[in-house]
């Protein structure tokens, strides 16, 4: 295994990892710790036992100095009658200290006694030996021990406790952990996923779910893009639903004019070729801009030269407009090479040149210029046609939108620049405007290939592949 098939130090997987050796570190912990208290307060005696024992052996040695084996025997009977158990004093050579001597049976359970510090096991209530605390040679204390003191009284119970409720417990607080590591995002992205379904695509997902590091802040932000996606799609496609509508309403009302009219033959030929251009001009572009912003196919990319294209584009438009060539004109050197598809950049910057073209004075100048910014090319197209105002500049990339109020089909549909920039956007460029010093200038960021890596390209296509003023590998 590779390093690099690791998940990223954001994975899911650190986190899930994390909190699983943490909790079995903590059962360990938990096990040891929680076990050995236990086996303590089952198996040994209490400080309170202790105490109390210590202080009784304390008393049989000031009986046996005070009264001798008279004061012994009667601190053992009163002793036998407060703790019920056998109470017995004896010398450092196992003789009893009072006046009884001890039994057969009890001189065999001398040979069985425990300190106060031995572990006390279940079987019977053990005979303990305590040694006087003044002084341990002459004397000590045996006592079968009492029945309170008997350790692991709840002995049961503990077990239970430990061995099932807690390790429930930090069970529980794990299942709480998963599910809020896990099961809450989810929950929201189905949630999400719900709302979409009853077309609220508006609606995104709780920041805390989308700033997460991991795979499902991932997911829940690929979510809200999606969502986004979804929205600005749904929006134009009922924008351009609603403004085609709007535009055929026109040459539609015409015809049905032109169809009522005493016109002759010649006339009316003539009106309603016309405006049949005119909707089949309409829908091709409507349908074009549809067809941008719903096909996110990445498209085939190429080396292209914007002198060559500016040339075979400025050709076509002097041809249709009867503009000079020289008023358009062209800055940019042949060393400006940019990444794109052909088709596609060739439309966008056609599009902003019939624009131009259209709203610049008789006698104006249009001028492509650019340059070169890290690893891109920035170009812009300028005309003298006195620009738009400062809060249109955003305006005038929407469909239909056309500012100078110019009857459709004459003065274009509003559609050349919404086409043009969901064009050069689709290959990863960028198109803006703002005002030049005498008119409107079209700002495009596009990709940049240095000029050897495209001279290497062109050849490698073969001749005949190459035709007219474009030169593109």
């Amino acid at each position: 295994m590779k390093w690099s098939d690791l998940p990223g130090r954001h994975s899911l997987f650190w986190k899930l990892a994390c909190l699983l050796v943490a909790f079995c570190l903590l059962m360990i912990w938990l096990s040891w710790s929680w076990g050995r208290y236990m086996e303590v307060r089952n198996q040994f005696l209490s400080d309170e036992a202790r105490g109390t024992l210590t202080r009784y052996a304390a008393e049989a040695e000031q009986a046996w100095l005070t009264d001798g084996s008279a004061g012994v025997d009667q601190w053992v009977y009163a002793m036998q009658y407060r703790e019920a158990s056998w109470v017995g004093v004896i010398g450092g050579d196992l003789q009893s200290l009072s006046e009884h001597p001890l039994t057969d049976r009890e001189i065999e359970r001398l040979t069985f006694l425990r300190g106060l510090d031995w572990p006390i096991h279940k079987k019977g209530r053990p005979w303990l030996r305590v040694p006087f605390p003044e002084n341990p040679s002459i004397g000590s204390l045996v006592i079968e021990l009492p029945e309170r003191f008997l350790p692991g009284r709840y002995r049961v119970f503990w077990r239970v406790i430990t061995n099932g409720v807690i390790p429930g417990l930090f069970t529980l607080l794990l299942c709480v952990g998963l599910y809020r590591l896990l099961v809450v995002p989810l929950n929201q992205l189905r949630e999400q996923a719900n709302v979409w379904r009853a077309d609220q695509l508006n609606v995104r997902l709780p920041a805390r779910t989308t700033d997460r590091a991991d795979e499902l802040g991932e997911l829940g932000r690929a979510f809200d893009q999606m969502s986004e996606r979804l929205q600005s799609t749904v929006a134009l496609q009922q924008q351009l639903l609603r403004d085609l509508s709007h535009e055929l309403r026109t040459p539609l009302s015409r015809l049905q004019v032109a169809g009522d009219s005493e016109q002759d033959l010649i006339r009316l030929r003539e009106r309603v070729a016309r405006e049949v251009d005119c909707m089949q001009g309409l829908v091709e572009d409507t349908l074009q801009l549809a067809w941008l912003d719903t096909d996110r196919a990445p498209l085939p990319a190429e080396a292209i030269q914007v002198q060559a294209l500016w040339e075979m584009l400025t050709e076509n438009a002097c041809y249709e407009t009867g503009w000079p060539a020289s008023q358009l004109q062209c800055a940019v050197d042949a060393s400006c090479w940019v990444q794109g598809n052909l088709n596609t950049l060739a439309q966008a910057l056609e599009n902003i040149l019939r624009n131009a073209i259209r709203h610049s004075p008789p006698g104006g100048i249009v001028r492509l210029d650019g340059r070169r910014e890290d690893g891109f090319w920035l170009l812009w197209l300028e005309d003298e046609g006195g620009g738009v105002a400062e809060q249109d500049l955003n305006r005038i990339f929407d469909p239909f939108i056309r500012l100078d109020g110019s009857r459709p089909g004459n003065g274009g549909f509003g559609l050349g620049l919404s086409i043009a920039r969901n064009a050069v956007e689709r290959q990863g460029g960028r198109v803006w405007a703002h005002n030049g010093v005498k008119g409107l200038r079209l700002n495009l960021r596009l990709l940049a290939v240095e000029p050897h890596t495209a001279d290497v390209a062109r050849e490698l296509v073969p001749a005949g592949a190459r035709s007219g003023p474009l030169q593109t590998a």
